[in-house]
């Protein structure tokens, strides 16, 4: 049987031409076969591996081979348990099932699944069954038993690695439980210990071995803009890059600083970097406390996405309520007063500091980077997404970190700047308050 990346490589013409010859029984036949279609950089890789681990850019096609994966295991296995874990489970459902490349987008007639969105199970004629986890929810995979799983998107999963131990007590049923990772790479904690585990076989693979499926217009639109940068190299190329040159933290040091509980905190601040608009960047709400020892703790990131006013005010005083907060400090470059007043419509009944920045905010990290070299912070737990905002500034005033402006590390620096001031008795004179 002719394997039609083989016509794949030369043309879309050619390939085709080449479909045209076919009679409708046999194209039917290539159209559904996964293994006529599929690269080779998409196959299973051989071997006694427990995990695949598929590094690759965007549009590479991680989430086909994902669904394509499950699929085979699901069809062959009657009765098979199967683990669907997103970074959350409205992701899981658009992207794993009922995407464009999903469980039920590639499914033949003989064997269409059925998906019930209330009980999070997408069921097989066979009795084959997969359910739906959020990777922000590690709890909900404690106590299912599965023999396979797909994980989508791991390097961004917002508790990444307690919802990996987790689901890796449920691998425990079948003669050989498998597991498989698809993901843009990224240098987190848990992809770099996948990556030096024994039994973990990985695949890398970059945007440009898919440009036959892909829109030539986006394609031209992503070398624009990315060609030569670190986001075209990562997002594109799929290459996994460490620390960003010049950074003022770095994934070592934040990792250790990392502890699992700290007694109860003497003074707890949090830090607030308000959105100009409901739908643009988002509210970074951090909450930071100062230690019995005279050591700093970072608690929380309660940052909330494109949120209204009302919304992020809502999240800041559930936060207070939450830590027993005894102060707020809120960036107000935006308009102080503003900031303050929709604080006080949401009654947050806590002293209020609105604080403008005089300085950017890699300068004005540089001090509050400075307490961490010298052990003087703590993370209580690990906090994704506000880690990787804070290894994206760098000396001097850079931000190559993700998204367009560093709003969760901006929150965290000025609850701990507030800190670090009542600790030495002064104020942090890279800000003024208003």
């Amino acid at each position: 049987m002719m394997h039609v990346s083989d016509w794949a490589k030369e043309t879309p013409e050619a390939l085709e031409a080449w479909l045209a010859r076919l009679n409708e029984a046999e194209a039917a036949e290539y159209l559904a076969n996964w293994a006529c279609w599929r690269r080779a950089d998409q196959v299973p890789p051989e071997g006694d591996w427990h995990v695949w681990l598929l590094l690759a850019g965007r549009g590479f096609g991680k989430t086909r081979t994902g669904a394509e994966w499950v699929r085979d295991f699901a069809e062959t296995r009657p009765s098979g348990r199967i683990a669907l874990v997103g970074a959350s489970l409205n992701e899981a459902r658009q992207v794993m099932v009922e995407g464009e490349s999903g469980l039920l987008a590639i499914a033949g007639p003989a064997m269409r699944p059925s998906y019930e969105s209330s009980l999070r199970r997408v069921t097989w004629p066979n009795g084959a069954v997969a359910t739906l986890y959020s990777a922000a929810e590690p709890e909900g995979l404690r106590g299912p038993e599965h023999e396979a799983a797909w994980c989508d998107e791991i390097a961004k999963w917002p508790q990444a690695e307690a919802a990996w131990d987790n689901l890796m007590l449920t691998m425990r049923i079948g003669a050989r439980p498998r597991v498989v990772a698809t993901t843009t790479p990224r240098a987190v904690a848990l992809v770099r210990r996948l990556m030096a585990e024994d039994g973990v076989a990985v695949t890398r693979g970059a945007t440009e071995a898919n440009r036959h499926n892909l829109s030539a217009p986006w394609l031209a639109t992503m070398e624009r803009l990315y060609a030569g940068t670190r986001t075209g190299r990562q997002e594109l190329a799929g290459e996994m890059l460490e620390d960003v040159e010049g950074a003022l933290w770095t994934r070592e040091r934040l990792d250790g600083v990392r502890v699992a509980d700290v007694d109860k905190p003497v003074r707890v601040v949090i830090g607030v970097d308000p959105p100009a608009t409901s739908t643009g960047d988002a509210c970074g709400i951090v909450v930071a406390a100062l230690l019995r020892d005279g050591k700093l703790a970072v608690l929380e990131d309660a940052s909330v996405e494109k949120a209204a006013p009302m919304i992020w005010a809502q999240a800041v005083a559930s936060a207070a309520a939450r830590w027993g907060a005894d102060r707020i400090v809120a960036e107000s470059n935006m308009g102080g007063e503003m900031v303050l007043a929709v604080l006080a419509q949401a009654d947050v009944t806590l002293p209020m500091v609105a604080a403008r920045a005089v300085v950017g905010k890699a300068r004005r990290a540089e001090p509050v980077a400075l307490a961490y070299e010298r052990g003087q912070v703590v993370h209580v737990g690990r906090f994704a997404r506000l880690e990787d905002e804070l290894c994206g500034l760098q000396v001097g005033g850079g931000y190559a970190g993700p998204g367009r402006s560093p709003d969760r590390a901006d929150a965290c620096v000025w609850a701990l700047a507030e800190l670090l001031g009542a600790v030495s008795g002064g104020r942090e004179p890279m800000v003024r308050r208003v």
